[in-house]
């Protein structure tokens, strides 16, 4: 009996010792965790310039999330717009400290350009990324902003419709060069706008007719009494289905003329369900990428955080930093022919 005993005792230490000692420290004492980010403050790194729709989501989760990361640390948002967001891409991947107290949000997107584009300004390898996950499962559409005579998607078939864009790496860009190249569209692009804000003030003006790639959840923000009184005509909904709004709008999905068409719109498409990405770097340690993710689904699930949602018309509909994570695997896992393909039709 007293072999036993001992050979229990034994036996117990050795599994204590045998638990790696991080994983162990995590789950028996989160307080290391707390004194780390306790008077911490984290940037976050926003792609875009401010009172885009991706600035004003950014802006949104700042003002929460520090309550759900141990220790509470303030959350300082930061614009490094330029190139439809790679120039933050690139930052986060390469120069940001990698220790969980740098995360970002980029162009949904961003992270395919390697794939799709093979631009060499991409400096990164997405799946290297700490995804922590997306605010939204987005849908985004084509408008024509009171241009005479484009009202639906069958107007641009046979009339040129000037459209802002804000460079080859964004939705703006890519989803009418795309559909020019595969539909027969003719969205004419004129680039070289900082983001999707100077692109709404470019419409207001009259210097471009129309936007594609607009994220609807930033149009039921921002241009709600416009939509209401059609200063602007939604054409066509880009995403792999329909949003509930808009059951009228065509979708493009429903337009591709083969299964090859269907497999390189999905390849681009699938983007959209990391509509508002939030990132971290690569390298930063297990156990503060697992207390990000969390705080990140636990701002997602916050009453205060919802209702205010609610009150501003801000979508939420989250999807985990898991999921991501897999997506973006998943998609540079594609085949390689539809996925050069692809790239030479955005291109």
């Amino acid at each position: 009996m007293r072999v036993s005993s001992v050979v229990a005792v034994l036996a117990a230490c050795v599994a204590l010792f045998a638990t790696p000692f991080g994983s162990a420290q995590a789950q028996s004492n989160p307080q290391p965790m707390a004194e780390f980010y306790k008077g911490r403050n984290i940037e976050f790194i926003v792609g875009w310039s401010a009172g885009a729709g991706y600035d004003v989501y950014a802006r949104f989760l700042a003002r929460y999330i520090g309550r759900h990361i141990p220790g509470n640390p303030s959350v300082v948002t930061q614009n490094l717009s330029g190139a439809a967001s790679l120039r933050a891409t690139n930052y986060l991947y390469n120069v940001a400290a990698k220790d969980g107290t740098v995360f970002g949000m980029i162009g949904r997107g961003t992270a395919f350009d390697p794939l799709l584009l093979s631009n060499a300004a991409a400096q990164f390898e997405a799946a290297k990324f700490n995804w922590l996950g997306s605010m939204n499962d987005e849908v985004s559409v084509c408008v024509a902003w009171g241009e005479p005579g484009v009202t639906k998607l069958d107007d641009v078939y046979t009339k040129e419709l000037i459209i802002g864009g804000s460079g080859p790496s964004a939705d703006t860009d890519q989803f009418p060069q795309l559909m020019n190249r595969m539909l027969g569209t003719k969205f004419k692009i004129i680039p070289g706008y900082p983001g999707g804000n100077e692109i709404n003030l470019a419409m207001q003006r009259g210097e471009v007719k129309g936007r594609c790639g607009w994220s609807w959840s930033s149009v039921r923000v921002t241009h709600p009494e416009q939509y209401r009184t059609k200063a602007f005509h939604v054409l066509v909904q880009l995403s792999l289905s329909k949003h509930a709004d808009l059951p009228d709008i065509p979708l493009v999905m429903d337009l591709a003329k083969n299964d090859e068409q269907k497999q390189m719109f999905k390849l681009v498409f699938a983007r959209q369900v990391m509509g508002r990405p939030v990132l971290a770097p690569p390298g930063v340690p297990g156990d503060r990428l697992a207390a990000l993710r969390k705080a990140f689904m636990d701002t997602m699930k916050d009453p205060e955080f919802l209702a205010e949602a609610a009150r501003t018309k801000i979508e939420i509909t989250p999807v985990s930093g898991e999921a991501v994570q897999k997506l973006v695997e998943e998609i540079y896992a594609q085949p390689r022919e539809i996925a050069r393909k692809t790239g030479d039709a955005l291109k």
